[in-house]
C-alpha cells in the first residue's frame, strides 16, 4: 500500500508518501494537481488523506476521485490528535504531511473514501451555503439598526430590502432542486420542510446508507459514553455536522407539536423524569432514524428496479 498525505494549503499543496523521506510541493491549481496525479499513478493500492480546509481541498479531493484514486478526508481535530498521540508536538506544512501519510498508512482501514457529490447537490450546497450568508448579513443589519444614526438607516434599510429580495431568489432556486430531488422520505413527516431537505440533500448524502447509530453519530445526536472503572459519567452528544443537526433540531421542535408519535414520545420521556433539553436530542435521533430507515428502503426499491 502507498500511503500518501497531503498538507493543503490556498497556494500550495505539500505531499508526503510514508516510507519516503521525500515531501512533494505542488501548485493548488489545476495544473499543480495535474501532476501530483501523474506523480500517483503509477504506484500501487494508493491511500491518500487530506484535512479538511474550508474549501481550498475540494479541487485535489474532485481531481483525485475523477482520476480513480482513493482519498478521504479528514476532520482537522481527529488530525491533532493523531499527531499529538505519535508525539508531533510541532506543527509545519511538511510536518503536517508527513503525519497525515502515518495517519493514513495505519488507519485506512478505518477511512470511508471520498464521493463527490453530483452536480446538483453541489449546486444545492452553494445555495445553501449562500442563503446562511444572507441571514446572518440581515440579522446583523437588525442588531445594528438600534444603536445607528437616523441618518445612516435609510441606508440600511435599502440594504435589508436587497437582502431580503436575495434570499427570495435564493429560495426560489432551492425550491427547484428540492422539487426534482427532494424524496418521499425527506417529507414524510410533520417538520421536514424545505431547510430540513436541503440540509440533508446537500450535506448529508450518507443518508440511507448507514445504520442507525453511524448515522445518528455523524449528524453529532448520538449519546457518548463517559465511563471508566466504577465510575460512570452523563452521556452526551458531541461533533457531528452542526449545519444538519441545527436543521434536524428546528424539524424535531415541529414535529413534537405536531406530529402525534413523536409528540407521545416526548411526553413520555418527560413523563419518565428526563429534561426538556435531552427529551428533545432523543427525538432529534428518533426522526433521524425514522427518515434514515425510509431512505434506506427508497434506495433497496431503486436498486431492485434497476436490477
Amino acid at each position: 500500500m502507498t500511503a500518501v498525505g497531503i498538507d493543503v494549503g490556498k497556494a500550495a499543496l505539500d505531499v508526503a508518501i510514508f516510507g519516503e523521506s521525500k515531501v512533494h510541493r505542488f501548485a493548488n491549481t489545476p495544473a499543480g494537481i495535474g501532476r501530483l496525479i501523474r506523480l500517483l499513478q503509477d504506484r500501487q493500492d494508493v491511500r491518500i488523506v487530506v484535512e479538511a480546509t474550508g474549501g481550498y481541498e475540494e479541487a485535489v479531493l474532485a481531481a483525485c476521485a475523477e482520476s480513480g484514486l482513493w482519498i478521504a478526508r479528514v476532520n482537522p481535530r481527529q488530525a491533532r490528535h493523531f499527531a499529538r498521540a505519535i508525539g508531533q508536538l510541532a506543527k509545519t506544512d511538511n510536518l503536517d504531511a508527513r503525519m497525515l501519510a502515518e495517519m493514513v498508512h495505519a488507519f485506512h482501514a478505518r477511512l470511508r473514501a471520498h464521493v463527490p457529490l453530483e452536480p446538483w447537490q453541489a449546486e444545492l450546497r452553494g445555495w445553501l451555503r449562500r442563503r446562511h450568508q444572507i441571514l446572518e448579513a440581515i440579522q446583523r443589519t437588525r442588531q445594528q439598526w438600534a444603536m445607528t444614526l437616523p441618518a445612516i438607516r435609510p441606508l440600511m434599510k435599502k440594504t435589508l430590502i436587497a437582502l431580503q429580495r436575495e434570499q427570495r431568489l435564493v429560495d426560489a432556486a432551492m425550491k427547484q432542486l428540492l422539487q426534482a430531488h427532494a424524496t418521499p422520505a425527506m417529507r414524510s413527516s410533520k417538520g421536514l420542510g424545505p431547510m430540513f431537505q436541503a440540509s440533508v440533500l446537500a450535506l448529508l448524502p450518507e443518508l440511507g446508507q448507514l445504520r442507525r447509530q453511524q448515522i445518528a453519530k455523524l449528524v453529532g445526536v448520538a449519546p457518548l459514553n463517559r465511563d471508566s472503572g466504577q465510575s460512570q459519567g452523563k452521556r452526551r452528544i458531541y461533533g457531528g455536522r452542526a449545519e444538519v443537526r441545527v436543521a434536524l433540531y428546528m424539524a424535531t421542535l415541529s414535529a413534537v407539536r405536531w406530529e402525534p408519535a413523536m409528540k407521545a414520545h416526548y411526553q413520555q420521556l418527560r413523563a419518565r423524569g428526563k429534561v426538556a433539553k435531552v427529551a428533545l436530542v432523543a427525538c432529534m435521533r428518533k426522526l433521524l432514524t425514522i427518515v434514515n430507515a425510509r431512505r434506506r428502503d427508497e434506495l433497496r426499491m431503486e436498486a431492485a428496479m434497476v436490477i
